[in-house]
């Protein structure tokens, strides 16, 4: 039984279920479970769980074509969180365009290369490419997009597109927003962005201007506290998600400042409450490459409210 990245599947010898997240060899899988922990499982004790979503190599849905002006732009990577397993992360290509396409991924890892998807997109359509681990993002690999564009139209061809991603953490630091076609919140990144035109007069006025400074990084506080009310005066106005969203937005900013400045460690407060906050904190510092470890801080004061992060020197 074949097994692609993306793909939900049922452990044979237990209850347990997961989306494959990592290809380790040809009969070894890392299966990220609801827990948010990746497992190794040999392929003989996976099983497909059929029905599930959409899967690779399932064909992609289309939508209804309405009649409107032909639109040459569009194409969007959607980057959305399982709604069970939070920890794991769906890539679904969005096609707004008025092309077809027809789409191959491929990625790179330390100058190995595999091929994770090609299909065909239509108009106004959208499917999903493959499944990741969020707390391993660091670790993701580079993911290498080739599309070519069709229609019967009568049109100019136009070139296709070749692009090499590297996910980095601040692409996921900006707020989560809708994204209509998969119905859920996420971040859309546009594949096809247009390149900025260059204006001549501006680009001669650069070469006679002083170098510009440098932006500067603050530092972070030995204690940071991530309730709401301390970041935002309009909290009582955010939705539950778009507060989750401030709270680690303003995690990753100040743990990056920490290790600009080579901080020996900091505190992060989040309070008790449901977890949830505590929870992606944990998942983004546990495999952190500069992240020594962590524990509980000063359980005298804060409980369980409050994580001391321990950097490597």
């Amino acid at each position: 039984m074949s097994f692609k990245l993306g793909d939900f599947v049922r452990f044979v010898d237990e209850k347990r279920e997961g989306y494959i997240t990592r290809v380790i060899d040809a009969q070894t899988f890392g299966v990220t479970d609801t827990d948010g922990f990746e497992i190794p499982v040999v392929a003989a004790n996976l099983t497909h769980v059929h029905g599930h979503g959409t899967a690779q190599g399932q064909e992609p849905q289309q939508a209804i074509q309405t009649v409107a002006d032909f639109k040459e732009e569009g194409v969007f990577l959607a980057v959305a969180e399982d709604s069970k397993a939070s920890s794991v992360a769906h890539f679904t290509l969005v096609n707004r365009s008025s092309y077809q396409l027809l789409l191959s991924l491929k990625t790179e890892t330390k100058g190995q290369y595999r091929g994770e998807f090609a299909g065909v997109v239509p108009p106004k359509a959208q499917t999903q490419l493959f499944s990741a681990n969020l707390g391993d993002l660091d670790n993701w690999p580079q993911y290498i997009f080739q599309v070519l564009y069709f229609t019967p139209g009568n049109l100019k061809p136009k070139a296709p597109l070749s692009l090499t991603k590297k996910f980095r953490s601040k692409d996921f630091n900006s707020a989560k927003q809708q994204i209509a076609e998969i119905n859920k919140y996420g971040w859309l990144v546009q594949l096809d962005e247009p390149a900025p035109l260059i204006d001549p007069q501006k680009l001669k006025e650069s070469f006679f201007r002083g170098e510009t400074p440098k932006p500067v990084v603050p530092v972070p506080p030995q204690e940071v506290d991530l309730h709401i009310e301390k970041l935002r005066d309009d909290y009582q106005f955010l939705s539950q998600s778009e507060i989750i969203d401030i709270q680690l937005a303003h995690f990753r900013q100040l743990l990056d400042a920490a290790i600009v400045h080579q901080l020996p460690s900091i505190v992060f407060i989040h309070g008790v409450g449901n977890g949830t906050l505590r929870h992606h904190i944990h998942q983004t510092i546990s495999k952190h490459p500069q992240v020594r470890t962590f524990m509980d801080a000063r359980k005298e004061k804060f409980g369980y409210g409050a994580t001391e992060v321990v950097f490597k020197v």
